[in-house]
Parts: C-alpha cells; structure tokens; sequence
C-alpha cells in the first residue's frame, strides 16, 4: 500500500485576485513561499520518502521549498499540472460571466465544464489515475507527497467519494493553498484516508 499526501501548491498573484490559472505558469508570492516553508516544516516531523510535482512553477516552487527541508530530490510530472481552463485562462469570475454569459453557472452545477476549449473534468481525473499508478508502482510500501493544484486535489476527492467535481465542491470546503489531504493506492485502486 503506498500512502499519498496532496498537496496545494502556495498561494499566486493569480489566487489573490482570483483568476483562473489552469496551465499558466505564475510563480509563488511572497505569502506562498512562507507558506511552503512552513508547510516544509511541519512535514519534517513525518517520513516522507518520495516528492513528486506539477511542472508548472507555483507547484514545483512549493515542492522544491519542501525538498530542500527534507532532503529530498522532486520528480516534476507534467502529468499531475492543472486542468486547463481553456479561454478561462487568467480571468476572474466577473470577467467569465460578462465574456461567457451562463458558463460559471454551469460549471458550479456540473452541467459541463463550462470552459468550451479547455479539458474536461473526466480527462483530468484520467490522467491522474495514471499518474497516481505509476508513482504507487514506483514506491510500493511508501510514503509519497504530491504537490499539484486546487483541481487536481478536487477531481481526486471527487474521484475517491465517487461524486462528479461539482458535488465535491458542494460537499467539502474550498482547497487552501498548502493545505494537504491523504490518499492510499493499494493494488491500483485509489481511496482516502491512510
């Protein structure tokens, strides 16, 4: 069985002014790099045997701070990046709904993805599972961090509860930045908790 903790990148100028991010590539703040570090420091206490990232920055800065701490090298996997948000790139939900009356709507009810030229939720979560697999094959037995993203945390607990994203959204609080959640692979199937 190997044990998974996910991780949320820190926090972007793109959180703090809410946009999208999806595949952009905006490094940490100065708020996200403390976040890591302190972060960094409470996973010290724990063996950690394996870091894996996004390749997108804010998530490998978050990884690197954190394997700097431990003393441990990050795999970087493009693999585990964002769900890309299509045209909704870099846009706040005010300027979605003024440029795309309806769409936030049906995002937020799971009635589509709502971007139209993005990726959807369920080739996301596929591409995780994957990635998820391979990482579990990697290091039977262990203990891996995973530093991705808010949508990629989501589709897994989505995954896990067996609801669509949206109902996800609906049952479980927003990912903060930095915040971790726990997963097991066990002979390739994936479920919560460790």
């Amino acid at each position: 069985m190997t044990r998974l903790i996910l991780v949320r990148h820190g926090e972007t100028e793109w959180n703090a002014k809410q946009q999208f991010q999806g595949h952009a590539d905006p490094a940490l703040n100065e708020l996200g790099c403390r976040q890591a570090r302190e972060l960094a420091e409470s996973l010290a206490l724990m063996q950690i045997d394996a870091i894996y990232s996004s390749d997108l920055m804010r998530a490998r800065e978050t990884a690197e701070t954190i394997g700097e701490r431990l003393g441990l090298r990050v795999h970087a996997m493009s693999e585990l990046r964002e769900v890309d948000v299509g045209e909704w790139t870099g846009l706040t939900h005010e300027e979605i709904e003024e440029r795309y009356p309806g769409a936030l709507r049906r995002w937020r009810s799971g009635a589509g993805d709502g971007w139209e030229l993005g990726e959807s939720y369920e080739r996301l979560t596929a591409r995780l599972l994957r990635a998820f697999r391979v990482i579990a094959d990697r290091h039977p037995n262990d203990r891996v961090l995973i530093v991705g993203h808010g949508g990629t945390i989501r589709a897994m607990l989505a995954h896990v509860s067996g609801v669509n994203v949206a109902e996800s959204r609906e049952q479980t609080p927003p990912i903060g930045n930095c915040e971790t959640y726990r997963l097991t692979v066990n002979d390739g199937t994936i479920v919560g908790g460790d």
